[in-house]
């Protein structure tokens, strides 16, 4: 299967260290539901995983939003974005994490606790709520995203969200060996999404298919922005609006 959209580029991990310094200046946009919109199906995959902490919705900052709004129409008629996880509570990241550091042991118990963590945050940002280097999930600009057609079926993207694999790596399969119809299919998928995506003014980690960024410091590195931004936030609470009404 041949596909119409160019190949998605091999991009280097960021440099983690140096991503922290990426200066925030937030713009203190709250965040918006994202399961409110029909113009993409939402489907919290921590909550539907029964993860403790998770949480039913799929919570967006509006400058994310709108550009998935754009992401979403820009798609061919036979597909439509699906919302796997937006903002995530800092418990969620800390289970997510620690898990996944505690397989990685179990699977391997000659590596260094530094190694583990360096692989380990590939696929999982080392939870955070430092308020000058926030895990991205915590910030509402980085997104979850796959594909489904029209009625709804999940489409077969090579990997399996979160799938820890070095297939996961968003061009993983623009190899040469990667060559049967699978992985063509795939392949295509995954270009359909990646372009409809950064058109819209997202970046790719390229560790995930499926992660995109925007306004946050993954944003920033890749896009080349001087700052940030959003920082850390979360949903609004009943108690939080009382608060300020009756200061």
């Amino acid at each position: 299967m041949t596909s119409d959209r160019p190949p998605i580029p091999s991009r280097e991990m960021p440099d983690w260290e140096a991503l922290q310094h990426v200066p925030i200046e937030e713009c203190g946009e709250r965040l918006q539901p994202a399961s409110l919109c029909d113009e993409w199906r939402c489907w919290p995959a921590y909550f539907h995983q029964h993860i403790s902490g998770a949480i039913p919705e799929c919570y967006l900052r509006p400058g994310v939003f709108d550009r998935l709004l754009q992401a979403a129409r820009s798609l061919p008629d036979t597909y439509q974005l699906v919302i796997l996880d937006g903002w995530r509570p800092f418990t969620v990241q800390q289970y997510l994490f620690d898990t996944l550091l505690n397989l990685m042991q179990h699977a391997d118990p000659g590596q260094t606790e530094q190694a583990r963590i360096l692989k380990a945050r590939a696929l999982v940002s080392p939870p955070s709520t430092d308020l000058n280097a926030p895990s991205p999930h915590l910030t509402g600009g980085a997104v979850d995203v796959t594909l489904a057609d029209r009625d709804g079926r999940l489409i077969d993207m090579g990997t399996l969200f979160d799938e820890a694999s070095p297939l996961s790596y968003s061009s993983a399969l623009e190899t040469e060996e990667h060559h049967s119809m699978s992985d063509l299919m795939a392949r295509h998928h995954r270009r359909v999404l990646y372009h409809a995506m950064t058109t819209a003014g997202f970046t790719n980690l390229p560790s995930e298919w499926w992660h995109y960024d925007y306004g946050d410091q993954l944003w920033a590195w890749y896009s080349g922005a001087d700052k940030a931004r959003y920082g850390v936030t979360h949903p609004a609470t009943l108690e939080q609006l009382w608060q300020r009404q009756l200061r």
